[in-house]
């Protein structure tokens, strides 16, 4: 899918046609598509690295004023999936009359461009709009985080007063999650160390202050992947104690209950048995109830004894 933007005056604006100064969004651009790009002057090559999945993060610039930033972004899959977040290229070529972004998916980063809610968009400019494109994909990281953070709160509570390991296997899927966080944002690093030789992006200081900017949002995103990921790592083998030790509690109490209720039908067994007692036991009228007490007294006395041990 091919879609055409424009600003006036700061509103940004869907055209039909290309025009000098516009941006050219493409989504999972079809094979004809694909050779529209061409015939705007985009090289096949930085089309198939748009496209690719596995792209790393790159900076390539032709002398003739070419340029091509591919970063990983996040991209949200579902929670039924067993890795919920994922990350995919975005690329973004600069020429000398467009701004084209490429992805394979649609994704909330164009979208939110798309549908003008960023402020004072020019796409005129595209340096600086390549800057906001690269600060709104750093925000997105951010988001994606503090989403996983919420999820694995949740999660964390349930653990408690588990048994089962499915709690532990839906964190395990986040911490998938934040590995891939961690290598594409890494990634990103240093393709935008790269970007800040670049001396297109060092012309006006406002270019300047806002690449600075993107790679603090950048590096703080990174520690909070990383914080994240540690702190869930380490809940994860936490909570896999725990389960073990309700797994035991429930064990123990089981075992418990067990040897008391074997006590009465050991006694009961024995009495059952062709033993010849004395007359005045075998027929007393009161030897039922006396072994019922003496039942009752060795199982009390039993519980008591584990009460105290701690081990009921």
């Amino acid at each position: 899918m091919l879609k055409y933007y424009k600003n006036n005056e700061f509103i940004l604006e869907e055209i039909p046609e290309p025009v000098n100064n516009c941006w050219v969004n493409a989504v999972a651009p079809s094979s004809e598509e694909q050779m529209k790009l061409v015939e705007l002057g985009i090289p096949m090559d930085y089309i198939t690295y748009s496209l690719d999945i596995d792209e790393r993060s790159r900076i390539e610039e032709e002398d003739n004023g070419l340029t091509l930033i591919v970063i990983r972004i996040p991209y949200y899959i579902s929670e039924k999936e067993d890795i919920p977040y994922i990350t995919i290229p975005l690329g973004i070529i600069i020429t000398d009359k467009y701004i084209v972004t490429l992805c394979s998916k649609a994704t909330e980063i164009m979208d939110y461009f798309a549908s003008g809610k960023a402020a004072k968009l020019s796409t005129t400019k595209r340096y600086r709009f390549t800057l906001r494109i690269l600060m709104r994909a750093a925000v997105e990281f951010l988001d994606a985080v503090r989403a996983i953070n919420k999820t694995v709160d949740v999660l964390e509570d349930n653990l408690y007063e588990s048994m089962r390991n499915t709690e532990l296997l839906s964190l395990l899927k986040y911490q998938k999650s934040y590995v891939y966080f961690s290598q594409a944002l890494k990634q990103n690093e240093l393709a935008l160390f790269r970007l800040s030789k670049l001396p297109s992006f060092q012309r006006y200081e406002e270019d300047k202050d806002l690449l600075e900017d993107v790679i603090i949002e950048n590096t703080q995103a990174m520690d909070m992947t990383n914080i994240s990921s540690s702190i869930l790592s380490s809940l994860m083998d936490a909570f896999a104690s725990v389960i073990s030790n309700n797994l035991n509690v429930v064990m123990k109490m089981l075992a418990s209950v067990t040897i008391i209720m074997t006590i009465p039908n050991i006694i009961t067994g024995f009495l059952g048995m062709n033993v010849n007692f004395p007359e005045y036991v075998a027929h007393h009228p009161h030897m039922p109830l006396v072994v019922l007490i003496t039942l009752a007294s060795l199982s009390i006395i039993t519980i008591l004894i584990f009460m105290k041990r701690k081990w009921f």
